[in-house]
């Protein structure tokens, strides 16, 4: 488990104060084993239910943003109005569950290389990470 001095360090690499909401922020976040995928209105519920806090919405997505903006999230967009966090900022793909809108890691060893034909000229690219969407197959359902 991490502890809250690296959480506290984090804070103030991305310039903010380490209060203690922005402090409890981080422990949901990064204390787990697992990769935690979330909205802002995911994690202020989970938050408010683990934790028993109350932190206002708007702590939650600054606090996010600015761990985002400094690499320790990546933002994943779903559609215009969608996002979710990733806190495994590596380059990994995902399955989107378009049913339980749920963010599911799927390893590089499960999809074969892309090969890319076109470039953007001046351009290189970074990185490459592919979304799957599924939802039911109410056909097979009887």
């Amino acid at each position: 488990m991490t502890k809250n001095c690296d959480f506290i360090e984090k804070l103030r690499e991305t310039g903010l104060r380490p209060t203690k909401q922005r402090v409890k922020i981080c422990e949901v976040l990064f204390n787990r084993e697992k990769t935690f995928h979330f909205t802002i209105n995911d994690l202020v519920k989970k938050i408010s239910e683990d934790l028993n806090e109350k932190i206002s919405l708007a702590t939650v997505y600054n606090t996010v943003h600015a761990l985002e903006k400094k690499g320790y999230l990546k933002e994943i967009s779903i559609n215009s109005d969608k996002s979710y966090f990733d806190t495994n900022t590596s380059n990994h793909h995902h399955f989107y569950d378009e049913d339980t809108h749920e963010l599911i890691d799927c390893e590089e060893k499960d999809i074969d290389p892309i090969n890319i034909n076109k470039n953007i000229t001046g351009k290189k690219i970074n990185s490459v990470e592919v979304m799957v969407r599924v939802a039911s197959d109410n056909q097979n359902q009887k």
